[in-house]
C-alpha cells in the first residue's frame, strides 16, 4: 500500500499532504483515518503514546466520542525530505456543550511509500464560547473557499 505524494516533499506536495490529513481527520472516520499510516506508526499525542493501526484506531475512535462536532484546520509550518511540520486548530464541545479551541504542532516523518511512520503532536486546550466559534462549515470536509488558519489570525 502506498500514499501518494511522497516524499521527498515540495511546499506544493507537503500542502496537499496536510489537506488531505485534515479532511480524513474532518471525516472523523478511525479507520479511514489509520491507513494514512504505517502499520507499526509510532505517536505521541500530548502525554499519550502509541504504536500501530489498532492503537490509532482506538484512540481516535474514543477521541471523537469526547470531542464533539469536531472541525480541524492543518497548515503547512515546514517540510525537508520526508519530514512536514504542520500547525492546526480545531473546535469540538464536551458533552456538557462547553465549546474548545484546541491548538498545536505535529511533526510527521513518512516513509518511501508515502505512509505516516511518526507522529508528533503537542496540543493545547481553551475553552471558548459559541459565540467565538470560527469553523462553521457543515460536519466532513473544510470547503475550499473556508479561510485558513492564516486568514483568520489563528
Amino acid at each position: 500500500m502506498s500514499r501518494a505524494p511522497f516524499p521527498p516533499f515540495t511546499l506544493e506536495t507537503a500542502t496537499q499532504k496536510a489537506r488531505m490529513a485534515e479532511d480524513a481527520w474532518n471525516s472523523r472516520d478511525a479507520e479511514k483515518v489509520s491507513l494514512a499510516y504505517t502499520p507499526d506508526s509510532v505517536w505521541r499525542n500530548r502525554g499519550e503514546f502509541l504504536v500501530g493501526r489498532d492503537a490509532i484506531v482506538a484512540f481516535l475512535t474514543r477521541k471523537w466520542e469526547t470531542e464533539r462536532d469536531y472541525r480541524l484546520i492543518k497548515e503547512v509550518w515546514a517540510h525537508h525530505g520526508n519530514r512536514i511540520a504542520v500547525r492546526f486548530a480545531y473546535e469540538w464541545h464536551d458533552r456538557s456543550g462547553a465549546w474548545f479551541r484546541s491548538y498545536g504542532n505535529e511533526n510527521w516523518e513518512f516513509d518511501e511509500v508515502g505512509l505516516m511512520a511518526r507522529r508528533i503532536a503537542s496540543i493545547n486546550d481553551r475553552p471558548i464560547v459559541e459565540s467565538e466559534r470560527l469553523f462553521h462549515w457543515p460536519l466532513g470536509r473544510r470547503p475550499d473557499d473556508h479561510p485558513s488558519l492564516s486568514d483568520l489570525a489563528l
